[in-house]
């Protein structure tokens, strides 16, 4: 005769104004004060990495340029970015939730998943508890704040550490999901993007609720695979494991997108656009050590108009050129430039460790082979001074030489404040 099954309790911690909490415990005479941490607090165009309580209050808003925060707020205290630093603090914090449970996965450098279903007795706590312990420890130790979210599952603990902010812990029951969670619009709901809520607002969803009592076989239809799981998300059937970070599986693609503030209109700034792209992509694969062996784009027009085309590469690889030059070329192939560009997003594929690359040979000429090879050297020089200084501590030229695309702006179309 099996046991009953035990109910999972799931936390998830948001550090609260992150990178922004971080500067603050150099500068206490700051902290009732409006700050931002910006790309580059010296520039009009310098974007807003992430702001505190205080500059929240006055509608900053992270990805928002310098120019467009100082207009809100003149006294804005703006701060440079020490991305060293927060790798140094997010490692601090996970090591205190690794003293509750073996099971910590990390979800970005200032998020984390516990599952401490196992544990909690040894702590004689139940999960609010053992949260509200947690907050008050980084407190204490590190100067940091968290926002908890205690649930059965991911998702929901994901969406608790959302719905209140900052220090705080929320709890989403069985009991009680329908009636916290389900009256929240559809985008505060784990992977619901903006494409997908405008779509889905056209048949009538516009909550989390709305979403659940949806036909499941129409979402389907209607996203695909991703329309399912969001259903069942929605009715708080999630039961994904948290799983620690050496234990996650490699990435089956790795991509990124951009919705620009103006469209593109010409080939220049439709390269300019995808050499940003590919230069993330490609350091991601270094980071990742994988290399593409196809690559993909998408192209969405202001009509919302969208086609996503593919090919294989000759060669796999993790440079930014190669990846660039074969996106750039799947985009005069497949699109004309008389109508205007609003999104494009770059997918690297068919990813191999390069052991799995090498039964591939060698497709080129002895003096090109050595080419690559400096252009290896070259972009990994590169990702250790961005890994030391920052990412914006070295651009792509065609960055600095045309600003107007918007294609300054280093990461994907959702941003998340720090």
């Amino acid at each position: 005769m099996g046991g009953q099954s035990v109910e999972r309790t799931i936390l998830h911690c948001d550090l609260n104004s992150f990178f922004a909490s971080v500067e603050l415990l150099e500068h206490p005479d700051l902290a009732d004060r409006p700050v931002a941490v910006c790309g580059d607090p010296e520039s009009r165009h310098g974007i807003v990495l992430a702001k505190n309580e205080a500059a929240k209050k006055f509608g900053i808003q992270t990805a928002e340029t310098v120019w467009q925060a100082r207009q809100k707020c003149p006294d804005l205290v703006m701060l440079p970015p020490h991305h060293k630093k927060y790798r140094a603090y997010s490692k601090k914090v996970n090591a205190i939730y690794g003293q509750y449970t073996d099971l910590v996965e990390p979800f970005s450098i200032d998020e984390s998943w516990l599952d401490v279903t196992g544990t909690l007795p040894l702590f004689r706590k139940d999960g609010k508890a053992l949260a509200d312990e947690l907050r008050e420890r980084l407190k204490r130790e590190l100067g940091l704040s968290i926002s908890v979210g205690v649930s059965f599952n991911k998702v929901f603990a994901k969406l608790g550490s959302d719905y209140k902010k900052p220090d705080a812990t929320t709890v989403i029951s069985r009991d009680n999901f329908q009636t916290i969670a389900w009256p929240l619009p559809v985008t505060d709901l784990l992977f619901v993007g903006r494409t997908a809520a405008q779509l889905l607002k056209r048949y009538g969803v516009r909550t989390i609720g709305d979403l659940a009592r949806f036909d499941p076989e129409t979402l389907t239809l209607l996203l695909g695979q991703q329309g399912s799981k969001l259903s069942s998300y929605a009715r708080g059937e999630d039961n994904a494991p948290v799983v620690p970070a050496g234990q996650l599986p490699p990435p089956k693609s790795v991509g990124n997108g951009m919705t620009f503030r103006r469209n593109l209109n010409s080939p220049e700034e439709v390269r300019t656009g995808i050499e940003l792209l590919s230069d993330t992509v490609a350091a991601r694969l270094r980071r990742e050590t994988l290399l593409a062996g196809g690559i993909q784009v998408t192209i969405r027009d202001p009509e919302f108009r969208t086609i996503t085309r593919q090919k294989p590469l000759e060669l796999s690889t993790d440079l930014s050129r190669e990846l660039s030059a074969a996106a750039y070329e799947l985009v005069c192939r497949n699109w004309s430039f008389q109508r205007p560009i609003r999104m494009l997003t770059v997918t690297a594929q068919n990813l191999l460790t390069p052991e799995e690359a090498a039964h591939q040979g060698n497709l080129f000429a002895s003096g090109e082979d050595q080419k690559r090879k400096k252009l290896q050297r070259l972009e990994q020089t590169v990702d250790q001074i961005r890994n030391r200084y920052g990412k914006s501590a070295i651009q792509l030229a065609a960055l600095t030489e045309d600003r107007s695309a918007g294609t300054e702006i280093p990461d994907h179309i959702s941003f998340k404040d720090h």
